[in-house]
């Protein structure tokens, strides 16, 4: 007959191994869900730089779901679209095949924007219902869905800074409506990453670390954020298209013109030399920030886990300048641009990482 502490134990040891299996699948399902981000970041960048974002003037979030079935309605979406100024002043006569082209990207963006809505509402409730979320991370996980409403209401307040006076959206809307999809991805990682090691039920043993190491990984993390709003202004302002040599700005460390706006804090966010200076001058920093950071960390990490993200963030650093230098001196291509942001994405993801493993201890 069993004893009342050998029922107990195994009590305990199925109930601990249910838990366990619960919490790989929350964070194999956080980590899907932050997949759709980062592909609904590079689907943005591609509608942002096909000029496709204003070509759908209103905002229906349910009807909006169709897009236009019939040759009138057709019709109806490219008369609203010839009322706006992008249309009467930069493609006045585009042609009806024409605006079809920027119509999809624009309607892509969107549906993958409630696709991922329903990515997370849906398996939350499974998982809720079945009693799979602890309370603690329950709040958590409602907070991430707020987030991404927030940051859909977002996307349309910044359309809207370009259906009536300008050609294009504010850059300042812009880098919000980036910083924020930015932010949505970091906590969806974060989130992603402690349920996996609650799951795996053992934290990260490190020896001890030079003083402020975890300190300079969560600077790394706080300028990379910087860097992603600056490159939201660069393309905003189409600042990438107007100095493309490097290392020299035009043959100048300090092109003229930097300081020409009044008062002086608009040149930081409205004076195309000057965020693609700051542009440039963050990439520097950052490089060498991450450099010290891998030199200070890879030799005393006796956590493997440690040792990749260190390396994977040095590494997709150091890819994410190239990149930056080559498109800037090939004039901003498509392809190397909507690149660029991309990697942007994975610079984030692999600071997020990094910083986790220093701080899970």
């Amino acid at each position: 007959m069993a004893t009342i502490g050998s029922m107990k134990r195994a009590y305990t040891d199925q109930f601990g191994h249910a838990t366990a299996s619960a919490d790989r699948a929350i964070c194999i399902w956080l980590l899907l869900v932050a997949a759709l981000v980062f592909a609904m970041v590079v689907v943005g960048g591609a509608t942002r730089l096909t000029g496709s974002g204003l070509s759908i003037t209103e905002w229906q979030p349910l009807l909006g779901t169709l897009p236009p079935l019939s040759d009138a309605a057709w019709q109806d979406a490219f008369r609203k679209y010839q009322q706006i100024p992008q249309y009467t002043i930069l493609n006045k006569g585009m042609s009806l095949d024409a605006f079809k082209g920027i119509y999809w990207w624009e309607w892509s963006h969107r549906l993958l924007g409630r696709f991922l809505g329903a990515a997370f509402a849906i398996p939350f409730l499974f998982f809720l219902i079945r009693g799979h979320v602890r309370r603690g991370l329950a709040w958590k996980l409602g907070g991430l869905f707020v987030l991404g409403g927030l940051q859909g209401a977002l996307g349309w307040f910044m359309v809207k800074s370009g259906l009536s006076e300008r050609t294009e959206v504010s850059q300042y809307r812009l880098s919000a409506h980036l910083l924020l999809a930015s932010a949505l991805l970091a906590a969806l990682l974060w989130t992603a990453f402690d349920v996996g090691a609650d799951a795996q039920r053992r934290r990260i043993r490190l020896r001890t670390l030079p003083a402020g190491n975890k300190l300079l990984g969560m600077t790394i993390l706080a300028l990379i954020f910087v860097q992603i709003g600056a490159g939201a202004l660069v393309a905003g302002l189409k600042a990438g298209l107007a100095y493309n040599t490097w290392p020299l700005m035009d043959g100048h460390v300090l092109p003229s013109g930097l300081a020409a706006m009044h008062p002086w804090w608009a040149n930081l966010f409205e004076n195309a030399a000057t965020v693609q200076f700051d542009h440039r001058i963050a990439a520097y920093l950052l490089a060498g920030l991450v450099g010290w950071q891998t030199v200070r960390v890879f030799p005393v990490a006796d956590d493997e886990r440690v040792r990749r993200s260190v390396v994977a963030l040095a590494a997709s650093v150091s890819w994410q300048i190239v990149l930056g230098i080559w498109t800037l001196v090939s004039q901003v291509p498509f392809y190397l641009a909507l690149s660029h942001q991309a990697t942007a994405m994975l610079v984030l993801t692999a600071a997020v990482w990094h910083v986790h493993t220093l701080t899970r201890h």
